[in-house]
């Protein structure tokens, strides 16, 4: 048996099989792309609007930098401003959408990614009865243990969710 066959040609078979999967791949990339940055922008005005729900529509706040916050939007008729921010939970980053409301107070929150362990740290994320702790604080720093109970059990991302709150909170007092 020759060398071609028996080393040279596996290598270019299995090459040109590469080559082709990474075009396939690139090609599904590029068609996709548009299409899923189009569902998370709906999905985050959706989210905007449910939590402001007065809100004719929101404006983007540019050139405001806080850490851990990575969207602030203001509504277009003054009933408030949503707050996009993150914190690192126990198992993984936790993403919080928090309501303001025109007076200062904390109308609303809502989890919008988690990547905390399962089980019980995630029940911090995806328990609304949880969130509510929040709703009518004033827009101050707020202490876990003090100004919001802990979910007992998940003290890790307990803490996650009110870091995540207060770089909100931080952002809609930087913008006042």
């Amino acid at each position: 048996m020759s060398n071609w066959n028996k080393i040279f040609k596996p290598i270019v078979v299995l090459s040109v099989i590469c080559v082709i999967i990474t075009g396939a791949r690139a090609l599904t990339n590029d068609v996709t792309k548009p299409i899923i940055e189009e569902a998370t922008r709906k999905a985050q005005e959706a989210a905007r609007m449910e939590l402001l729900p007065d809100a004719t529509g929101f404006t983007a706040v540019e050139g405001l930098s806080v850490a851990g916050v990575s969207g602030v939007y203001k509504a277009d008729n003054g009933v408030g401003v949503v707050v996009t921010s993150s914190a690192k939970g126990y198992g993984g980053t936790m993403v919080v959408m928090v309501g303001f409301t025109a007076d200062g107070t904390i109308r609303q929150i809502k989890v919008t990614e988690n990547q905390d362990t399962k089980g019980i740290g995630s029940k911090v994320a995806g328990d609304p009865a949880f969130w509510t702790r929040f709703e009518g604080l004033k827009a101050e720093t707020l202490v876990l243990g003090d100004d919001v109970d802990a979910l007992s059990g998940a003290t890790v991302s307990s803490k996650a969710l009110t870091a995540a709150v207060n770089s909100a909170i931080e952002a809609y007092n930087a913008i006042g």
